[in-house]
């Protein structure tokens, strides 16, 4: 049973990250300066996850982990903005290419995952107290 938790628990470790940044991406979506405070556009970072073969289930499930936070190769979007202070010479801004809607459907898809993982929780926290009860 401890197995089917620690499954559950990387997934919902993994999906804390992925959320993470998302709302990192969300909340920078009109940065145009980096952490430098040069005038660069946020670059989105997205995370990409990886088989844990060191977790397993007996049934042949294997929990999952973290690979890397990638940083995003899209161009930035420039908007012509001449009076902007970060404008170039040219008058045009840099902003991050970041896609709302789809920024919102991972985090929904993220959530579900979460959510699942925690009712995996439940439910085998659940059939180990049955169990005791049967036993006891």
């Amino acid at each position: 049973m401890f197995s089917v938790l620690d499954v559950s628990t990387s997934a919902l470790v993994a999906q804390r990250t992925r959320l993470d940044a998302i709302s990192s991406n969300l909340a920078n979506m009109s940065t145009t300066r980096n952490e430098r405070g040069e005038a660069e556009a946020y670059v989105p970072r997205y995370v990409t996850f990886q088989t844990d073969t060191n977790l397993s289930t007996p049934g042949g499930g294997q929990g999952v982990r973290v690979d890397s936070v990638e940083y995003s190769n899209v161009e930035p979007v420039m908007r012509y903005q001449p009076g902007h202070p970060d404008a170039d010479t040219d008058g045009y801004v840099s902003y991050p290419n970041i896609d709302m809607t789809t920024e919102f459907v991972d985090a929904l898809a993220a959530t579900r995952a979460y959510e699942a993982n925690i009712g995996v929780i439940e439910i085998s926290k659940d059939l180990g107290q049955r169990t005791l009860q049967i036993l006891a």
